[in-house]
């Protein structure tokens, strides 16, 4: 049966992870609403492209400018299945939005799936969802988890890790890893004939 999901984006979020789960999850059923506070249905938000060229730490680059499909002010945990935040720069100013404090601890507290990727991390500490749980994030956020009373998943940049109702994965070269495991918690089955 399809399921509804809430992607939570905002401005320079990371272009793949906000893409590609968007798409993916619409390319194998599912109905997927794509959000951002202070913003409406056919609004954009601006995404940024991180890559890992060698560099002490990742580049940013210019990605799509991404068309939402609904209005966050109208979304509420009870009318989805489960929610998706991307990584990216979004999420360290969204977690300072009590709205989004708000609806990620409810989507919690229903035990619904949250899949988060990177520094989407930094929006499930800010809820405080984290504590005595064992998460993925980016290495660079590690400190983000652990402040708030989580374990940090030390796994492979494309693996992905599962804790309960908790699907986490440190960046998007881990995104068949956790889809899958996100693709399980929603109960998705894909038949190969």
């Amino acid at each position: 049966m399809a399921k509804k999901i809430l992607l939570l984006c905002g401005d320079f979020a990371e272009d793949y992870e906000t893409m590609v789960p968007f798409q993916t999850l619409q390319a194998v059923g599912h109905e997927v609403h794509a959000v951002c506070p202070d913003k409406k249905a056919g609004d954009q938000i601006a995404t940024a492209v991180h890559d890992f060229e060698g560099h002490q730490t990742y580049s940013e680059k210019p990605g799509h400018n991404f068309t939402l499909n609904a209005d966050f002010d109208k979304v509420k945990a009870d009318d989805y299945d489960a929610l998706v935040i991307p990584g990216g720069r979004a999420p360290e100013y969204l977690r300072l939005d009590q709205r989004v404090i708000d609806l990620v601890r409810a989507f919690h507290e229903q035990g619904k799936p949250i899949a988060a990727i990177c520094h989407g991390v930094q929006i499930l500490a800010a809820a405080d969802i984290v504590r005595d749980r064992e998460v993925s994030c980016y290495p660079a956020c590690a400190p983000d988890l652990k402040s708030a009373g989580g374990k940090y998943a030390d796994i492979p940049i494309d693996a992905a890790h599962t804790d309960g109702n908790l699907i986490t994965a440190p960046a998007w070269p881990a995104h068949p890893a956790w889809m899958a495991q996100f693709l399980q918690a929603l109960g998705t089955r894909i038949s190969h004939e």
